[in-house]
């Protein structure tokens, strides 16, 4: 069963929540961002551009507009590839584990696993952002050495930002099979 709401970010910009339930045992959520503008990618080349223009009327140098080509191409490149994540993943399975993959603009993606067993908790903490206090889900490892101590705070969408209306329904999910798991582990 597939799903899927519209939320904002801590900004104000608009997030879509893909909810995708497999099994009882086994979740899945997408955070989409909106794609990359292209309005504010014509303002940024125009404006360096034209910024590189005047320069060349000044100094009647023909390097500085090839340079000026050169660097905004790299650095578009560059925010594509390193920086602008359009989807966030959280993939939850009960006696696995948990995975969280993000995919950049250009293709690229990065996924991080966390066995079920080192997980102690997953919450919704909050931070001080930009002079505001917002929330964010992490999840909480446990520590090798003592179980019942946490050992590390693995935050989960950390690009998108998502506000704590979204929050709450994925946290509400992430305890449902957390509690499974646990009743799971425990029966004989």
């Amino acid at each position: 069963m597939e799903e899927e709401r519209k939320f904002s970010d801590i900004c104000g910009g608009r997030l879509a929540l893909q909810r995708r339930y497999y099994s009882p045992s086994c979740r899945e959520f997408c955070l989409s961002c909106p794609r990359l503008s292209l309005r504010s990618l014509t303002a940024v080349t125009c404006t360096v551009w034209l910024a590189a223009y005047g320069l060349f009327t000044l100094c009647e140098n023909s390097m500085i507009l090839s340079a000026a080509i050169f660097i905004t191409l790299l650095g578009l490149l560059g925010y594509l590839h390193f920086v602008k994540i359009d989807q966030e993943t959280l993939l939850i399975i009960d006696s696995l584990g948990i995975q969280m993959t993000s995919s950049y603009a250009s293709g690229k993606e990065t996924t991080t696993f966390i066995e079920m067993n080192k997980v102690k908790d997953v919450v919704i903490n909050e931070a001080i952002y930009m002079q505001k206090v917002i929330y964010y889900l992490c999840i909480l490892l446990k520590d090798p050495v003592e179980p019942h101590e946490i050992s590390q705070v693995v935050p989960v969408f950390q690009s998108s930002k998502p506000r704590l209306d979204c929050l709450i329904e994925v946290y509400r999910s992430c305890q449902e099979i957390l509690a499974h798991e646990k009743a799971t582990s425990r029966s004989p």
